[in-house]
């Protein structure tokens, strides 16, 4: 799960798994694989980020099991 923020300010998480894509507007829209869609605050730099680290966590927490 990543912690993002709407658009309004408000914190929520994610689950990482869930997304299938990300695109820059004046916000930052992801569309979700069952095609719903979020806008946040997050840019896509910071989701890919986030992402990206989340998942080196599970890898690397999976590897020393």
């Amino acid at each position: 799960m990543i912690l993002l923020r709407t658009v309004s300010g408000k914190e929520f998480y994610l689950n990482a798994d869930s997304i299938l894509k990300i695109e820059k507007d004046y916000d930052t829209l992801i569309t979700l694989v069952d095609n719903k869609t979020l806008r946040v605050m997050d840019t896509p730099e910071e989701i890919s980020e986030k992402v990206l680290a989340y998942k080196r966590k599970i890898y690397h927490t999976a590897r020393g099991v």
